[in-house]
């Protein structure tokens, strides 16, 4: 399995609507906390393209997206393959 990162804050609904689906995943992932390690939030918006909003997910190198983007590869059956990859 692919490493998996989400960066976000801990407030933040949508960054625990997606911990809730990969959790419901069985799948094993890093938190970076933007608030707790400010320092990475440049990071993020480097691998992410720009995107300063949270969460963002990414699959090993594959840059997924916030929490709608996840849930969408969810919902087109896209999401199981790239975390079992």
């Amino acid at each position: 399995m692919k490493p998996i990162e989400i960066y976000l804050r801990s407030w933040c609904p949508y960054c625990t609507a997606a911990r809730a689906l990969l959790d419901e995943k069985g799948a094993d992932y890093t938190v970076v906390d933007i608030e707790r390690e400010p320092e990475r939030r440049r990071e993020m918006i480097d691998r992410a393209g720009g995107r300063t909003t949270v969460p963002q997910v990414f699959v090993g190198e594959t840059h997924v997206g916030g929490f709608d983007d996840l849930s969408a590869l969810d919902r087109a059956g896209s999401l199981d393959p790239l975390l079992s990859a």
